[in-house]
């Protein structure tokens, strides 16, 4: 089975009708206690609740951070599982943020559970971390491949501390984040009207790596809250507009707890990055 039209197509044209935004579901014990809810799975279920109702059908995606589910362990995954299946049929995109990254059948298990339409995890979309070796993501590439689902690598981050790894040269005199854009630009070639393997570039970042050559999306976080504009955005995505998806977390969801509140946001922060589609 497969979600019919590949990945990339269907971002294309989420955004074109919803604007580009995905918004970010970040149920952190700071904005759970700012919301007036408890730090436990019924407060977590709530907060969850209230972004899917301000978000599904009137974003183009959502970007849930497992982490933040994760912590209450299977109470936390079954209100993912709800939320992910709630945002799915109401058209909108969903990029789980999970930032995997193994080997071999244990890879293979990850991509099972986001990819596999029958998993209740299920997404559109997932992150996944290429630092043991970009083949290592094979797995998880060929189950995307499959299901026309899509896959965003992680290739240059806005924490300090990737510098050491993703700035690194590589062989052939590139840096290890340039290698990650070309590998998965290799995949997408010849892909209309984008490929559905993408990149993680932080909006806060002084430069990025070369993305001419994607021909994917780019997920870009670190917008709002964290420092990043709508002028970082245009100028690391260069010549690739398009295919940029800014993400917006903080920024969105200190306007709830009120859904409306929420929704208009949301709403703004696309609107703000409507210059992407011209």
């Amino acid at each position: 089975m497969s979600f019919g039209p590949s990945f990339g197509a269907r971002l294309f044209e989420a955004t074109a009708a919803r604007g580009p935004l995905c918004a970010g579901i970040d149920p952190h014990a700071a904005l759970l206690q700012a919301w007036g809810l408890s730090d436990d799975a019924a407060g977590l279920a709530e907060f969850t609740d209230r972004c899917v109702q301000a978000f599904a059908g009137h974003v183009a995606a959502v970007k849930p951070q497992v982490a933040f589910f994760e912590r209450f362990g299977s109470a936390g995954y079954a209100v993912l599982e709800r939320a992910i299946a709630a945002l799915r049929e109401a058209g909108t995109l969903v990029v789980a943020d999970a930032k995997r990254g193994d080997i071999g059948s244990t890879m293979a298990g990850y991509a099972s559970a986001w990819l596999d339409v029958s998993s209740p995890l299920c997404a559109d979309a997932v992150t996944v971390s290429p630092y043991l070796g970009f083949g290592s993501l094979d797995p998880v590439l060929q189950a995307a491949e499959d299901a026309g689902a899509g896959v965003f690598v992680l290739a240059a981050t806005s924490n300090p501390e990737g510098a050491q790894i993703q700035r690194a040269v590589a062989a052939g005199g590139r840096s290890v984040a340039q290698t990650m854009v070309d590998e998965a630009g290799a995949r997408n070639a010849g892909a209309e009207p984008m490929g559905s393997l993408g990149v993680v570039v932080g909006a806060t970042l002084t430069e990025a790596p070369d993305l001419a050559g994607l021909n994917g999306p780019i997920l870009m976080p670190g917008v709002g809250a964290q420092g990043g504009t709508a002028e970082d955005v245009s100028r690391l995505a260069a010549g690739n507009l398009r295919a940029v998806l800014p993400s917006v977390s903080r920024e969105i969801l200190r306007a709830g707890p009120d859904v409306a509140a929420l929704r208009v946001a949301a709403e703004r922060s696309a609107e703000g990055f409507a210059f992407l589609l011209d």
